[in-house]
């Protein structure tokens, strides 16, 4: 679904929340001068390896090749996963411009007309980038997942790699459709689907978000539309999962690392969802936990507008992220962590491993998990993790929760100019609508027609609409006037 907003400057967000917009002329001459820095590496360059992305990225981190094995022993069928993620540790010197630069910035930062980069494009979109038919320096995990879903080895090394195509979401769904797969990626539907079972059995909350994009048209105006997310996208997410979950395992294993964590949905964080899909028309019972709620969402077709709203709804219950540093070498640097910290999202240890051009912290974290696979075959005597890896995290993790909110607040601030301007026309006008949440003197809806998340007041002595009903409900305000913080207002009853 498609609706026309005017021209819009997002350059006024940027500005207004301090993004960065360009990089200075000496960090794009490091980034160019970027070259291979690891003694040796694995060649894998016979290995047809693909990357899937949305259409028109450059800044490509993954690549993959998937295929069937049979166990020798035992004669149980599964998957070799090899997953080539983007050495960018091994093309820049930590202390380069390029690395106190990406230190500076934590993670690109999306705005709809141009993202603001960690590194220069020299260095995201060419060097760095796993993009088809050239050499290119990358981190090799390397998986062996059985039939159930679950990984029975790994190990991960720096690698040389060549992909043969650079493929795209829709692009690749369609083969799946008509049963004529790229070969490097035939395997992927079941593997995704034995991945999915396998978050079910952990009561993982998995959220298969549609995109809700802001999209220029190429007539210098934009759109708001609902981006269908097809299989696929689902599945190719399970991989990047598992190389995350293998690294968490690894780094709880060896005490040292640095994980992503997530804190469990605490009750009344399930009270509120409950109540929200049932206003949004789905049979919830009262009382579900974690892992009816997991069940619940696998079930869902997240491409309707109901379906993303339910989804959205249900990020909520994922609320309370971060870092956290495990351990340390006995070098004193910091003090052993207690326990380790899971990410509820996907019920164990999980760390950030696979897209180091877009995000500081995966840099690190591979570092950690080179060291620890090193360590395990035997090339190292001790656990050998580099000085600016050990000496550097807590200023990493630092970096992505700064950048995190900031990200947050531009995404956010985008969306709601976008929505502003679309609904500005038709003020006075009566939506359908669903009501989420009781925020007191408004309610939070969520609008069918076109899909936004809005508040609600009511006109009336009887107040606001109850939470879990449908009301029709009047746009009484919509101003895109200050883009960063544009108003939009519905009332109950509607006129």
């Amino acid at each position: 679904m498609k609706l026309y907003a005017a021209a819009l400057d997002f350059r006024a967000v940027a500005r207004e929340f301090g993004v960065p917009e360009t990089f200075a002329p000496e960090v794009h001459a490091d980034a160019a001068a970027a070259a291979d820095r690891r003694a040796a590496r694995t060649d894998l360059r016979d290995v047809p390896f693909v990357t899937i992305d949305p259409p028109g990225s450059m800044d490509l981190d993954q690549a993959m090749h998937l295929a069937e094995v049979v166990d020798d022993a035992t004669g149980a069928a599964g998957w070799r996963v090899l997953y080539a993620i983007a050495d960018v540790g091994g093309l820049i010197a930590p202390d380069s411009l390029v690395a106190a630069e990406a230190m500076r910035r934590g993670q690109t930062i999306y705005l709809p007309d141009e993202p603001t980069r960690l590194h220069p494009a020299a260095l995201s979109e060419d060097a760095g980038s796993l993009l088809p038919d050239v050499d290119r320096p990358a981190i090799v995990w390397d998986i062996v997942v059985g039939a159930d879903g679950e990984p029975t080895s790994w190990d991960v090394y720096p690698g040389l790699v060549r992909s043969v195509a650079r493929l795209e979401y829709m692009e690749v769904q369609a083969t799946f459709d008509v049963g004529d797969p790229h070969p490097s990626i035939a395997a992927l539907p079941e593997l995704g689907r034995a991945r999915q079972g396998s978050a079910l059995r952990r009561e993982a909350i998995n959220l298969r978000l549609p995109s809700q994009t802001v999209a220029p048209t190429g007539d210098g105006r934009w759109e708001l539309h609902l981006d269908a997310r097809p299989p696929v996208m689902d599945f190719n997410s399970e991989i990047s999962l598992l190389a995350g979950m293998v690294a968490g395992q690894m780094m709880a294993e060896a005490g040292v690392g640095v994980l992503r964590t997530l804190r469990p949905a605490g009750e009344e964080a399930l009270a509120e969802f409950r109540v929200a899909a049932r206003a949004l028309g789905y049979e919830l019972a009262d009382g579900a936990g974690v892992a009816e709620v997991s069940a619940f969402l696998a079930g869902v077709d997240a491409d309707s507008p109901r379906g993303m709203a339910v989804m959205k709804d249900a990020s909520r219950l994922l609320r309370g992220s971060g870092y956290q540093r495990l351990g340390a070498l006995d070098d004193g640097s910091a003090e052993a962590s207690e326990g380790v910290p899971v990410h509820s999202g996907v019920g164990g240890p999980y760390a950030h491993v696979t897209a180091p051009l877009r995000r500081l912290i995966d840099r690190f974290g591979l570092e950690y998990c080179l060291a620890i696979a090193a360590h395990r075959r035997g090339e190292t005597a001790t656990l050998e993790v580099p000085a600016w890896v050990d000496g550097g995290v807590d200023e990493a993790i630092s970096s992505m929760a700064t950048s995190g909110q900031l990200a947050s607040r531009v995404d956010r601030a985008c969306l709601d100019l976008t929505e502003a301007v679309v609904l500005e026309p038709w003020v006075g006008h009566a939506f359908d609508s669903a009501v989420l949440h009781d925020r007191g003197e408004e309610v939070e809806v969520f609008v069918f027609e076109p899909p936004v998340f809005a508040n609600c007041r009511g006109t009336t002595e009887a107040g606001v609409p109850p939470e879990g009903s449908a009301p029709r409900i009047s746009l009484v305000t919509a101003d895109p006037s200050n883009p960063v913080e544009p108003r939009v207002l519905f009332a109950w009853p509607a006129d």
